[in-house]
């Protein structure tokens, strides 16, 4: 069991951009009512069909969206990194969850109530508009997604994964091997495309010396021409 001062701590440096805009009254309720949970790699966080309880944030590790449609087939939806928040979308739309949540590797996240996160919107103008805009980028963001996943050749669907993913996890201190481990089906799932489509294309990109692949180490190798493949798909 964490002591208050330290998880007042962890919440006030992790959650910064939240914690800026709340009250002194405000932050002791945060405090009260916040959770800190340990997830191990795959575990599920929440499923598609629960109905949503809890606002998530990821302190550390990588968390993936993701929804099974036709077939059983899987879309990553999102991937989600330190320190983003997640899972409330559901909650404000009164409607259950219509994706899954799991912990990519093991990870860290906190929790609080909805219910506790509604309340002090309801009461702070400013928080309001920080779900706002969370809400309105996820949008945007999900926007641009539906148009490159169903419009991009297989080739810039996968350059296009692998250069988000560099932008969202970084990469090594060769500043050139991506910080995420992803099997071919994890990126297949990513990117729309069947496992099988995923090998054989990263086959033809490592060909092209515009990347390098260890297993599931993915070097970037021609990051310029990886842009170009994935703007004109």
């Amino acid at each position: 069991m964490l002591k208050k001062s330290t998880l007042e701590q962890i919440i006030s440096e992790d959650l910064s951009d939240l914690w800026a805009i709340l009250s002194p009254e405000e932050k002791r309720t945060v405090t009260d009512n916040f959770t800190i949970n340990e997830f191990k790699k795959g575990q599920m966080i929440y499923a598609e069909g629960e109905e949503p309880e809890n606002l998530w944030c990821l302190l550390n590790g990588k968390v993936k969206m993701y929804k099974s449609g036709v077939g059983d087939r899987v879309q990553i939806l999102r991937l989600y990194r330190p320190v983003q928040y997640f899972g409330y979308r559901a909650y404000f739309a009164r409607e259950n969850y219509v994706s899954s949540a799991a912990a990519f590797e093991a990870s860290t996240i906190g929790s609080i109530p909805m219910k506790i996160v509604e309340g002090l919107i309801r009461q702070n103008n400013d928080l309001a508009m920080f779900f706002i805009y969370e809400l309105a980028c996820n949008l945007g963001g999900s926007d641009t997604k539906i148009v490159n996943l169903t419009q991009k050749h297989i080739r810039g669907r996968l350059a296009e994964s692998l250069l988000m993913l560099s932008e969202n996890y970084g990469l090594e201190d060769d500043d050139a091997t991506l910080k995420i481990y992803m099997s071919r089906e994890d990126l297949a799932n990513l990117s729309n495309m069947t496992t099988s489509n995923a090998i054989r294309t990263l086959t033809d990109f490592v060909k092209e010396k515009l990347i390098l692949v260890d297993g599931r180490r993915i070097r970037l190798l021609n990051e310029a021409q990886l842009r170009k493949i994935s703007k004109f798909g």
